[in-house]
């Protein structure tokens, strides 16, 4: 597989350097420790008043979960996600504990908490793949998700495969370098949309 690490202007965390979203999945099976330590770095994310708004399900593949998660995705994330041996269905509270007053951020939330599981499987030589690409109603009816939850993504993961074994369409952007915004385009300074000095020459 090619190098697909991120070609940084600054030093960071390996496992930030390395990590990316493949769609080639090997189908070996995740060991059940390494799952554990993924949950157990999302476990803890920070999130606002300890809320803790990320509720998952997990599947692994042959199961039955699995087959229920699988449905709920698009038809193009059904393509490649078939050959990971885990798929996890992500969701959120939208009202904070005991009470039915809105959690203004639990998508955000939800977000780190995914996050941290990402950080903590490169730690584990693992890939995780998210996809907007979902059906919340069949989210939904598949799992009989309570009101208070909202379906926000889904994810695969599992070790990095041969992209050979991709739809011909999805090949290309598996080996393409990976690319981001220059920093005068995200940090600001002063006022929305001006950039900041601090990377200045």
């Amino acid at each position: 597989m090619k190098n697909k690490e991120a070609k940084t202007k600054y030093p960071i965390h390996p496992n930030l350097k390395k990590r990316w979203s493949p769609r080639a999945f090997d189908e070996k099976p995740v060991e059940k420790d390494k799952i554990r330590r993924l949950f157990e770095a999302l476990r803890w994310t920070p999130s606002s008043y300890n809320q803790q708004p990320w509720r998952l399900i997990i599947g692994f593949k042959g199961d039955e979960t699995y087959t229920l998660i699988m449905d709920a995705l698009s038809s193009r994330n059904q393509s490649w996600a078939i050959n990971a041996p885990v798929l996890i269905a992500v969701f959120g509270r939208k009202f904070q504990n005991n009470s039915e007053d809105n959690n203004k951020v639990y998508q955000f939330d939800v977000g780190q908490s995914m996050a941290y599981l990402t950080v903590q499987a490169m730690e584990e030589n693992l890939y995780v793949h998210q996809m907007a690409g979902i059906k919340p109603e069949k989210m939904v009816e598949n799992f009989e998700v309570p009101v208070q939850y909202k379906p926000l993504t889904a994810a695969a993961i599992g070790y990095i495969g041969d992209p050979e074994i991709l739809p011909e369409n999805m090949y290309d952007s598996e080996i393409a370098e990976r690319t981001r915004f220059d920093f005068d385009e995200i940090i600001f300074s002063g006022k929305f949309g001006r950039k900041s000095s601090l990377f200045e020459k």
